[in-house]
């Protein structure tokens, strides 16, 4: 329930507090006093788009806190523990427009963005604007205010995903289907590749040993002229070095027996001997190896040219060739697998439309059942409307499977007799304005019966309705009174006559400016209100007698 509303510099409202509570209560008063103003600061609360063109001309900002008691509201309190924003069972919601920069919101003190707030909105307010018959021409208007009144959205919303995930699983079908070609031309390409370069079988570092190995057969002839000449030098030669380091060696030896101090010297000169005479043998060994077969040359060259003839036709690098056969076997196995991927996404998709099918016959069984439900609760609300003799009907047409959608596989159409003896048809095209007002109301107040928001706000739903079928159209919304929150804006005295309470908003001047207040009527003042709203401008003994007769028959007077 909407407890407190206090609105700050909105439109033509300085400052503007009200106290609700619940039942039905009527917002009255004349013309341009700023009645909608109160459902347009709810609006603003509840997520509504916020534009700085409402702030109060002088005024920098403009402020609206709404006080909600959420003791009978369980979806809100579970939606606001989800997001960490409760606080028992009350709820206070800020909206804060400024006239440079943008709006800001806060939920029991916390701040919240404006898509929170119309989340929050959708389970705690229902508002029914005056043109809100015109969305009603709409098809999927009608089929969404049938799935609201029939209790199934929750079935509609996996309709929906189920009917994403089967076209979405078609798509991908069609895809693979069409590229079929494709894929064999390109999988017959990718096995030449691989079957060519898994022939060429390169191995770990095969390459880098083939360089070196090509870089020291060019080179064989320095090897062996240099080795040779160090071969003569160190062993071979006259003299050499090996000779002349032993021969010191036994100089150092005949001298270390007069001064020992010369040892380490000698034994120094030993082991250079030792070491020289190793790295000649090294050397002979080496050039003993040196001679190599010509054929071993015209091999690795032959290797060379294999893998470089190969790099270059791939267009990669030698050494990326193992790389490049590693993902051309990875596409080749996708592709051999797409096959059987085909088929099993056939397989999927052929499930996903028989959910989407079961579904959606489930919904179409509910939406046909509501729509019977739905077009009586009308129809005998048109009587009391003053259309006596005419028929509300829904009709549910089902299309096929291919031509369904997220909303499932029904055309939802009102169809209207507003006269006796006159066929139904489409609502568009046989209601008139009046007539389209009240089976609008009708459809509206049959709809607010079965919805699961607990305020429910009509902003003069009753325009184009007046005599008898508005004090009608005053009890059914009294009537919703007894189980919710009703707020009414409205100009008619039959209605106003019905609520439980009242409020009239007054528009005034003072130095100049132009201020809007609001009061709750005691049972004195709403005699005088409805006779004002009976009477117009001047209000006789006559219109008061009227306007007390009207209260007392609702049961309202004091």
């Amino acid at each position: 329930m909407l407890s407190h509303l206090l609105i700050k510099d909105l439109a033509i409202v300085s400052t503007l507090e009200v106290e609700l509570a619940g039942g039905m209560t009527a917002l009255t008063g004349e013309t341009g006093a700023g009645k909608s103003i109160l459902i347009d600061a709810l609006g603003l609360a509840l997520g509504d788009r916020a534009d700085p063109t409402m702030i109060r001309a002088g005024g920098e900002r403009a402020e609206v806190v709404a006080t909600f008691d959420l003791a009978a509201c369980p979806a809100a309190r579970a939606w606001l523990a989800e997001q960490a924003l409760d606080d028992e069972d009350s709820c206070i919601v800020r909206r804060l427009l400024v006239r440079e920069g943008r709006s800001r919101a806060f939920i029991n003190g916390r701040a919240a963005t404006a898509a929170q707030l119309g989340e929050l909105g959708e389970r705690l307010v229902d508002i029914h604007g005056q043109h809100a018959h015109q969305s009603l021409l709409r098809p999927a208007a009608q089929r969404t205010l049938l799935d609201d009144y029939g209790g199934h959205r929750d079935l509609a919303e996996q309709v929906a995903a189920a009917q994403r995930r089967w076209r979405g699983l078609a798509e991908q079908l069609h895809a693979l289907q069409t590229a079929g070609a494709e894929r064999a031309e390109r999988l017959e390409r990718l096995r030449e590749q691989v079957e060519e370069l898994a022939a060429l079988a390169l191995g770990d570092g095969e390459l880098d040993e083939l360089d070196r190995e090509q870089r020291r057969l060019g080179s064989l002839g320095r090897l062996q002229e240099t080795s040779a000449a160090l071969l003569l030098r160190l062993s071979e030669g006259e003299p050499a070095l090996g000779d002349e380091l032993r021969h010191a060696a036994v100089a150092l030896a005949e001298l270390c027996a007069i001064d020992a101090r010369l040892e380490e010297t000698r034994e120094l000169l030993e082991s250079a001997a030792i070491q020289v005479a190793e790295a000649a043998a090294n050397l002979r060994q080496y050039l003993d190896g040196l001679d190599v077969d010509p054929a071993t040359v015209e091999a690795i060259e032959a290797r060379l040219g294999q893998i470089h003839d190969l790099a270059r036709k791939y267009r990669v690098f030698p050494q990326q060739l193992p790389e490049t056969l590693d993902g051309w076997r990875g596409d080749l196995a996708a592709l051999e697998d797409s096959e059987v991927r085909l088929e099993a996404i056939a397989e999927e998709c052929s499930k996903a439309r028989a959910t989407f099918l079961a579904l959606a016959e489930r919904l179409s069984e509910a939406r046909a059942a509501a729509a019977e439900r739905l077009a009586a609760t009308v129809s005998e609300a048109m009587q009391a409307l003053g259309m006596a003799g005419g028929r509300f009907a829904v009709e549910v047409t089902r299309l096929a499977a291919e031509a369904g959608g997220a909303f499932g596989l029904d055309r939802v159409e009102f169809l209207v007799s507003a006269n006796p003896g006159q066929p139904l048809q489409p609502l568009a095209k046989v209601a008139s304005g009046g007539e389209l007002s009240r089976i609008s109301l009708a459809i509206q107040v049959a709809a607010a019966e079965c919805a699961g928001v607990p305020i429910l706000v009509f902003d003069e739903v009753d325009v184009g309705i007046g005599g008898g079928v508005a004090e009608v159209v005053g009890r059914l919304l009294r009537r919703l009174g007894a189980a919710r929150q009703v707020l009414c804006v409205t100009h008619l005295p039959q209605v106003a006559a019905q609520a439980h309470r009242q409020l009239q908003v007054r528009k005034h001047s003072r130095r100049g400016q132009t201020f809007t207040d609001i009061a709750a009527l005691d049972p004195d003042a709403r005699v005088e209100e409805v006779a004002r709203m009976l009477g117009g401008a001047e209000i006789t003994d006559k219109t008061r007698a009227h306007a007390q007769e009207m209260l007392e028959s609702a049961g309202l007077a004091s």
